[in-house]
Parts: C-alpha cells; structure tokens; sequence
C-alpha cells in the first residue's frame, strides 16, 4: 500500500515550482533578518515564567532569556520545512509490512483517526521511519513538514511558535513563544494548505497534552513517536501502532546492503541470519555491529563469535565509535534511557530490580506469577533503593506492587507485559536484557540469579507433562538463566532448578535436549562440587537414564554401575538415591535382555523400599511396578498380571487415575493381557490408554506415540489388520519426526508397520522395511538384543511369504541360537523361536525334522502359556499340517479340534487365523475320505473367508479352490467350474 500523504491544496496557485527553491533550505537554521534581543528580566517580570529546565522562577529571582523578535514580513515560501529531521540511515530498510500497518491506520478512518503514534523500545527505528515519511511528505510538496523533538514541552513551543511565523499565522507575532505556538495550532486547525507534524520521542503524554495539532482530514496529518505504551497517547483521534525489531529477512538485507555497499562484501560469510538474530534484530544495534565490522575488517561469523563472548560488553561490542548514522548514543545507553525515569514512577523504587531480575531470564517471555511467589516478594526489598523510597528494612513488598513495577516498565518500553501471551507475559529484548546485566551491581548478581532460580521453582508443577507449555517455558527460562548466572547458581540449593529441568525433559520424551542438558550439568557439577559430591552423582544418574532412553544402553550399563557403587559409598546403601540408581540399574539391565539381573536388582530395591519408605510410596508403588515388568520379560505371566493389577489399584488410590505413573501402569497392563492372549481385554484398556495419554499429554508426546503402536499391535493380533495399518504407518512417521529415526519407539514402531505389511499381503513393502528396521536394531541395539532378535524372525516370515526359504531357515536359525543364548532354551521367545524353524523346516519338506522341532516346542510353550494361548495354538497347527504332510491325517484332524476351538475363543469366528484353521480342517476330512463332511466344512469356511476378508483376498481363493476340488471329487462338476470361474463347461 502506498503512503497517503495529506493533499496538497488547490487554493496554494502562489506555490513556487519545485526547483526554484531548493528542498535543502531549512528556514528553521535561516534566522537572517530576525533581531535577537537580550532582556534583563526585573523583578517579579516574568515571575510566571519557567526557565529551561521547566522549573518555575521565583517571584524574587531574575533571570535572562531570549526573545526572537520576528524577521521582517515577506510571503511565505511553500513548501517548506521546519526542524531538521534526522537524514536517512545507511542500507534504510524501508520495512513495507510496518508501513502498511501505518497506513492502514490512517485510512482505516480519516475523519476521526488523524494521528499515528509510533510505539517501540529503545533502537527499534522509530525516529528513522518517521523521518522517513517526513522526507517524503518533503519530495513530495507537502506544503509545512515540521518535525519536532519532543523530550521536553519547551522544545515543542518553540518550534511551533516559529513555525507560526514562517507561515505567517494570523496572531502570531513572536512577543509570547506560548502564544504564538497555540496561534500555530489554530492556524493548522483551519488551513487549506497540506501538512505533516512529526512530535518525535514523546517522553511525558501529561506535558504534552495540549499541545497535540488537530489532525485535519484530506490536509493535515501528525506522526508522533514514542517509548512509551501510555493510554494518555491515544484516543481523541490518534492511534497507537506498534514498532518492533526488524523481520528476519529485514535484517538479512540491511547487513547485507550496508557492507555491500561499503565494498566489503568479503565479509558476508554465510552467518549473516545468525548474526542477525544474537542482536535481537535491534535496528540500532544492528547499525553499530555494521560499522564495527567494517572498522575492524571482521567477518560476521568471527564478530558472532565476540558477541557470544560473555567476557565482553556491549561497550566493547557496539561502542559509541561505530555510531556511523549519528545515533548519538552508546546502545547499551539508548536500550536503558528510561530507567531512572521508570524507577522513580514506581513504588518503593521496584522498576529496576524487577528488570534486573526479568534481565537474567528467557527474552522470549517468563511467567507474570513469579512475581507473585513468596520467596521473590521477600527477596526484593533488598534490591531496592531507599533514595527512592525502597523498603530495604520494612519486610516484603507486595504481588500489587511488583506487578504495577511491570506495568510501568511496559510503559516505558523495557518490557512488554502482556497478560493475553499465557505462560510468556513478560518478555524483554535480548540487548535490553544484556544491558541491564552490564549494569548489575557486582554484589546483587549472585542474589538474583538465587532469587530467580527459586521463583521459577516454586511455580513448577509437580507434573508437567499434564502442562506442557508451561514446562516447555519454565525449561526455557532455566536454561537461559543458568547460561547467564555462570556459577552464581552452584552457591546455594537453588541448583536444584537445573534437575528439575532436566528431570522435565526426560519426563517429556526429549531425550535429545535432555543429553545435552545432563552432559553440561555434569561437567559443571564435577568442577565446582566435586566427583563425590551428591549432587555430582546425582547428575551423573540422570544421564545415564537418558543414554537408556537413547537406546545406548552400554554407555548406560556402564555408568550406571558406577554412580550406584558412589551412591553406596558416599550415601548408604538405603538412602533414596541409591535405590533409585540401583531401579535404573535396572531399567537398563532389562532393555538389554539381562532380565535375570534385573530381576535381582528389583526384588532387593522393593524389599529396601518397603522397609524405608513403607508399602504405599510413590517410589515403592515404582519398584513394584518395575518388579511386574520383569515377571513379564521373564514369562512369568501370573506373577505379573496379579502385580499389576495390584499397583494400578495401589496408584488409582495414592496418585489417582490421570497421573502419569498410572497411567504407564495401565498400559503395562495391557501388555500382559496382550502376552496371554486376552486381546479383547488388551483392546479395552490400550484405547482407553491412548485416550488417555491424548487428552492429557497430548498427540506428541512419546508416551501416546508407544501408546498407539502397543494399539496397533493388538489390532493385528485380532486379525483387524487394516486398523493397525491406519494407526501404526502415522505412528511411524510421527517417531521418525518427534523422536528421530533411531529412539527405540520408533525401531518398535517401523519393525511392527514391516508384520502389518506382511498380514496384508504387500510382502514387497515389508521385506523393504524389514530389512532398514533389521539393520536399524543391530546398529542400535547390538546383533544378539532380544528386540534385534524379533526383527530378524518378522523378516524371516517375509522372506517365506515370498518364496526365499532357504533365506528364511538361515535366519530362522540364527534367532533361535540367539535366543537361547541370551535367554536360555526354556524361555517362551526361544521356544516360539523354534515353533518358527519347525514351520520353515514343513515348507520345505523336510517333514521329520519339522515333526521334531514342533513337538519340542509346543511341549514347552503349553507348560508356560497354558492350552490356549495363540502361540501354543498356531504351533499345534503347524504340527497339525506336518501331521498332514507326513500322511499322519487322522492325527493332524485330532489336532484341529482344538485348535479351531481355541481361535474361536479367544480371536474369534471371523479372525483371519481362525478362518484359515477352517479351510485346513476340510482339507483334512477330504485327505481322510470324508467327502460330505469336508463338503459341508468347506463350504462354510469359503461363507464365512467372503463375508470377513472378501472374495478376492489370497485366503478366500484358497478356500474357494479347495471347495471345487472337493465337488470334483463327489462330481458336482457345475458346482466346481462355477467356483472354478468357468462358467462354460456343461452341467
């Protein structure tokens, strides 16, 4: 949108050309022909008067001004321009987003709306827009652009009353200043000739109320600019908008124009986007940064570098040296000008501890209820100063009085307050910040990073995985306050902030972030208190849970081992922490296979734990619940469903049904039901699971990621393979995007989506991802993990369905050496293992051997599963086949009765498994000659293969084709050439 300037009028015909008087000319600086005269006041002459400080003069002083009696009368000169607005800066952005806001407001309601007020903190270029425009307005023969400083009322009255002579306002005689400029005010209120005002860096709205030109639609306009977000500025037709940092691409072009055009583009080396944004985008700051480049012949990258140096200042970064555009001022200067002036508007002088304090924070914005915690309210005081009023000795101040410090801060722009930005209300420029730092007392610094740290503590929830943004911001501002206190925070238990923020980013499934976060804090830990120090091993700890959650569970094992032995020795066998280390010991025991060892840990930390802490703490309920993990891992499934279900009853009562911990009891429980074949109850409680975990955790978060795969898992254990589909293939995505490609969720997630492939037939598609997930579990996992095992069976099914036995008993052969040799030949993945080698060995005829390894397993596996659970049935069917194979029919038939029966109990009629044991039982009573039986079960098994899977789908062919051989043989033939598909051949 183009700038709408005010018209010029059609009645100024004594306008010159543009050219007969140059635009350059100033009348403000042409004072020739004025008669400057210099009055001795006498006493009580001017005793109404106000010297230039704006004090009032005593009615028994005296004093000397000067009076500018007006140059002789000559016509005005249009257009012209009074004041000198500041020329424009180098590489100006001309920021066409901002523009339109301004013109928008403008025209938004020309009758009412006749002044824009530029609002901004310090450096953010009001003034240089503004003079922009008033350019502008200049080129472009708008008659008067006056351009006023507007610090002080003085400035604005003299300016004024000498424009009102310039153009010759009707009254204006230069006797009286203030009269003259109330002549001038008239004057715009009724010309027909166009004009801008400019009213820059407005500084007191009181002061300057009566002073504010009436805007005049289509003819007059007024620009004003300010630090302030005062009320008193707007209304009465003027309308605030608001000027911030330049945009990111702004910024870019302005560092890339200005050495550009200083020949010196040499020194753009790619970190221009960077450098952009360590300087807050700040304009001004961005102006000094360009010429101190330029003045010492540094590449952007390597002034990063010294500006990421906290060892250096802002002085030394920015100096008042590189203040090529005549800015006037040093930055950190110019960012904290109205400090004292904010101070002293305060009560008991909080302004500026408040802004020290919000200074060592997050500049993208910390949570306004620090202010009103009991710890900070008690704190203040002490940085109070009493010249002003400070209540160093009256005790705490009160969540009113800190919050109107905000407020008067907001007012003049070294904040932004915004109570609609939730969790981030108070926000502050990252230079600002900076400055302010800079000019901490040496002796408050360490205080109020304490001071800050507890704040932020005391307003950190118990579970903030329930409120994530809050712990994303509160995590936030941790980190930024922890890189700019330095050690300051190592001095007291404030140092407890950064465990609880790291313990946040584990809680939350940022693993990634969390490493970084532990490996900082354990170096810092280690130089400041010591290899031995609590603390230090408490530090130590907690990476080496997020290396287990990483999946590097060596690096785990490893660390882990020697933080519980330093616990033991510094702390006691039966302190908290010890125990704790010795439950992640593990954790990390059981995500490597070595469910033994976990399993001794875990009894002896229940045990510790129930006679420290009694039956029904957090941290027994805990130890408990890892116990019934390790049941499960080891098949000792009874165990582990009557321990779980006792501590999801124990955490519904302590912690309640929506706390985290409960919920993860909730889903391991599922996972038993799934282990024993009770997927009916497995679906119930994982959709219950992940509703959940959504409502409460959110989409995102890896807990409602594993959520909805361990679904997905129970959806193809019923046979709904196109639901596991439709939940595991986003599932995978959102791991591989939210978690990265390598986080055990997402190895789970990709292996599971491969067998979900399988069972819908795209054999293709699941050799693809099964041989990355394969590849993808040894390299994480290591060749012989259990997970890594699994994987390889999937993929050895794949290879079978595809027709590559030979591939398929290799693998096949090499799971169950390696399942017997890290679980031991008796566990139900081992003998599973062998029930699969046993099907390989049928589909390649090797018919004994198939015979042997089936019966060995199937042996085992009812022992441990019990008759029905779907492992033991299908290696009963695969023994029931062999049977077949081997001409052993009226055995193979003794075994599909029960199987059939179990499918149908705990799959159901219509289960894909269930279906294909029917096809196999007339497939029998044919083989036996049992022709009318294996008619009458052939049909039903190709009605029912139509109704759940369809006529086209591989298993209902199958069915269909064995029910026309069927009919051949008791010479239906019709019958048979229709299912056949060959309607011409003769009844």
């Amino acid at each position: 949108m183009s700038a709408l300037w005010p018209r010029r009028s059609r009645k100024s015909s004594t306008s010159p050309e543009r050219g007969n008087r140059g635009t350059e000319e100033d009348p403000v600086l042409d004072t020739s022909g004025s008669r400057q005269v210099t009055v001795q006041a006498a006493q009580g002459a001017v005793a109404a008067g106000r010297d230039v400080s704006g004090n009032a003069i005593g009615p028994n002083s005296t004093a000397t001004t000067n009076i500018y009696l007006p140059p002789p009368r000559k016509k005005p000169s249009w257009p012209m321009r009074v004041g000198a607005p500041p020329l424009p800066a180098s590489a100006f952005q001309p920021r066409p987003v901002l523009r339109s806001a301004i013109d928008c407001a403008r025209s938004a309601n020309d009758t009412s709306v006749l002044a824009q007020v530029l609002s901004g903190g310090g450096g953010v270029g009001k003034t240089q827009l503004a003079a922009a425009y008033a350019h502008e307005a200049t080129l472009g023969g708008t008659d008067l652009v006056l351009w006023v400083p507007a610090g002080e009322v003085q400035q604005v009255i003299t300016l004024y009353a000498r424009a009102a002579l310039l153009v010759q306002a009707p009254g204006a005689d230069g006797a009286d200043p203030e009269r003259d400029a109330q002549v001038l005010l008239d004057w715009l209120a009724t010309t027909e000739r166009s004009w801008l005002v400019v009213l820059d860096d407005i500084t007191d709205p009181a002061t300057i109320a009566r002073w504010w030109p009436p805007g005049r639609p289509r003819t007059g306009w007024v620009l004003a600019t300010t630090r302030l977000k005062d009320a008193r500025l707007t209304g009465q037709g003027r309308a605030r908008v608001d000027v911030d940092v330049y945009t990111p691409a702004e910024a870019f072009s302005y560092l890339q124009t200005r050495l550009t055009a200083d020949d010196a583009a040499h020194l753009l080396d790619g970190r221009e986007h960077e450098l952009a944004g360590a300087l807050g985008r700040l304009p001004l700051a961005l102006g000094h940064a360009a010429a101190y480049i330029l003045n010492q012949q540094l590449p952007c990258g390597s002034y990063l570098q010294r500006l990421q140096d906290s060892t250096r200042t802002l002085e030394d970064l920015l100096p008042l040296s590189a203040d090529a555009e005549g800015y006037g001022r040093q930055v950190a200067a110019a960012l904290l000008l109205s400090v004292a002036a904010a101070e002293a508007a305060t009560p008991n002088g909080l302004a500026r501890p408040v802004l020290l304090l919000a200074a060592l924070l997050d500049p993208a914005g910390h949570p306004a209820e620090i202010w009103a915690t009991a710890s900070l309210l008690e704190e203040l005081p002490r940085y109070c100063s009493p010249a002003i009023g400070g209540k160093e000795s009256t005790g705490a101040v009160t969540a009113e009085e800190t919050y109107e410090a905000l407020l008067v801060l907001h007012r003049y722009g070294l904040i932004t307050y915004d109570p609609r930005s939730q969790h981030q209300e108070v926000r502050i420029h990252a230079l600002t910040a900076r400055a302010a730092r800079e000019t901490t007392p040496g002796n408050q610094q360490s205080a109020l990073a304490i001071s800050a740290a507890y704040a932020l503590l005391n307003i950190w929830p118990d579970l903030d995985q329930v409120q994530r943004d809050l712990g994303a911001v509160l995590r936030a501002n941790s980190d930024t306050l922890r890189q700019n206190a330095g050690s300051h925070l190592w001095q007291s238990e404030a140092r407890s902030l950064l465990f609880r923020a790291g313990s946040s980013l584990n809680d939350n499934g940022l693993a990634g972030p969390a490493l970084t976060h532990w490996q900082t804090v354990t170096d810092q830990t280690e130089r400041i208190l010591g290899p031995d120090h609590p603390n230090t091993l408490l530090a130590w700890s907690n990476l080496a849970v997020t290396y287990s959650r990483l999946s590097r569970h060596e690096a785990s094992v490893e660390l882990g081992e020697r933080v519980l032995a330093g616990f033991e020795r510094v702390l006691g066998s039966d302190h908290p922490n010890t125990l704790s280390a010795r439950a992640n010991l593990a954790a990390t025991y059981r995500n490597l296979g070595r469910y033994e060892d976990a399993l001794v840990l875990n009894k002896g930390v229940l045990a510790d734990r129930e006679r420290v802490l009694g039956p029904d703490h957090p941290d027994t309920l805990s130890a408990r619940a890892n116990l019934a993990v390790t049941f499960g891992n080891l098949d000792r499934y009874e165990e582990a469903l009557l321990l779980k279900k006792r501590v999801l009853a124990d955490r519904e009562r302590v912690l309640g049904p929506d706390h985290p911990d409960t919920l993860t009891t909730r889903s391991n429980l599922a996972v038993t039901y799934n282990d024993v074949g009770r997927y009916d109850d497995a679906l119930r409680l994982k959709k219950q699971v992940l509703a959940d975990y959504e409502r409460l955790l959110g989409p995102d978060h890896p807990d409602t990621l594993r959520a909805k795969i361990n679904l997905a898992v129970t959806y193809s254990d019923l046979g709904r393979y196109d639901e596991a589909h439709r939940l595991g293939q986003p599932a995978l995505v959102d791991c591989e995007r939210l978690l990265g490609s390598d986080h055990s969720e997402t190895l789970r997630a990709r292996a599971h989506l491969a067998a979900t492939y399988d069972a819908l037939e795209r054999h293709s598609d699941a050799l693809q991802l099964g041989e990355q997930a394969l590849a993808d579990h040894e390299r994480v996992l290591g060749q012989d993990h259990p997970e890594t095992l699994r994987v390889r069976a999937q993929l050895a099914l794949t290879y079978g369905l595809l027709g590559h036995h030979d591939k398929a008993l290799q693998l096949r052969t090499e799971v169950l050496a390696g399942f017997d040799h890290c679980l031991g030949a008796d566990h139900s993945e081992t003998l599973r293992a062998q029930a699969n080698l046993a099907a390989t060995y049928y589909v390649l005829e090797r018919h004994d051997e198939a015979l042997q390894s089936g019966e060995a397993a199937l042996a085992g596996l009812e022992s441990l599963l019990g008759p029905d659970h779907p492992d033991n049935l299908r290696t009963r069917a695969n023994l029931a086949a062999t049977c077949n194979a081997l001409g052993h029919h009226l055995k193979a038939l003794q075994s599909w009765g029960p199987v059939l029966g179990g499918f149908e109990r705990n799959l159901g009629s219509s289960h894909p498994e269930t279906l294909r044991v029917r096809t196999h039982v007339a497939a029998t009573l044919y083989l036996l000659g049992r022709h009318d039986e294996a008619l009458q079960s052939g049909e039903g098994a190709l009605v029912d293969h139509e109704r759940a899977l369809g006529p086209d789908h591989p298993a209902t062919l199958q069915a269909r084709a064995l029910l026309a051989v069927i009919c051949r043989e008791l010479g239906h033939h019709a019958k048979a050439a229709k299912l056949e598909g060959d309607p011409s051949e003769p009844n």
